[in-house]
């Protein structure tokens, strides 16, 4: 396992720069239970983190106490540039920081115990660790290494493709099982995402009648 001293020399990232559209607005502030999306993204990964920040390319999407920046790569590069602007916050700020936790804005309900649990899957400051669920990996979601930054920079100067798994090829990738959620709706994904009206209302639905 890593040498660490504790979970919150991991940084926090929301990634927030995507277009989103199928859902016709900012998701980020989409009201979501007292606030907005991003506000309750931010609640839950806080206990987790040493510090909060933002990756968002729409100034009008901003976070209290949240330092914002935007991709560093003109056009849409979509995940891959959110988590290049996140390694380079991360390596500029906090030098010592071996990871950065990352977490998209439209995944509201991911594990109070998600850092701990990859953070315990870690062996080498080079890996990459990911959750999965439903036998699903999720491509961004999880501790990325600071020293990826070059690398993937590199990449999104004349990139292949933009397809997350097509970069994570060939890295030293943990990945780690986390279950469904049993709640009085029923088994539910803790990574689900919130891409449409239609998950925006499940959503909503299940914040107020399961609070997972």
């Amino acid at each position: 396992m890593i040498d660490r001293v504790d979970i919150d020399q991991f940084p926090a990232v929301i990634l927030s720069g995507g277009r989103s559209s199928r859902m016709g607005q900012p998701k980020a502030l989409l009201p979501f239970g007292p606030a907005r999306l991003v506000d309750h993204v931010a609640d839950r990964i806080r206990p987790q983190a040493g510090t909060v920040a933002l990756n968002t390319n729409d100034p009008s999407i901003t976070l209290a106490g949240a330092l914002t920046f935007p991709d560093q790569f003109a056009g849409f590069h979509g995940p891959l540039a959110g988590i290049h602007a996140a390694l380079a916050h991360v390596t500029a700020s906090q030098a010592s920081a071996s990871h950065a936790i990352l977490v998209p804005v439209d995944g509201p309900f991911f594990p109070g115990d998600l850092v701990a649990r990859l953070a315990s899957s870690l062996k080498g400051p080079d890996d990459v660790a990911l959750a999965s669920s439903l036998g699903r990996m999720n491509p961004v979601l999880g501790l990325w290494p600071a020293a990826l930054l070059a690398r993937l920079g590199a990449w999104l100067e004349d990139p292949p493709t933009l397809k997350v798994r097509a970069f994570l090829d060939g890295l030293p990738l943990r990945v780690t099982e986390f279950p469904a959620v049993d709640t009085p709706l029923g088994l539910i994904d803790p990574f689900m995402n919130i891409n449409t009206p239609e998950d925006l209302d499940r959503a909503r639905k299940i914040l107020q009648q399961a609070n997972p």
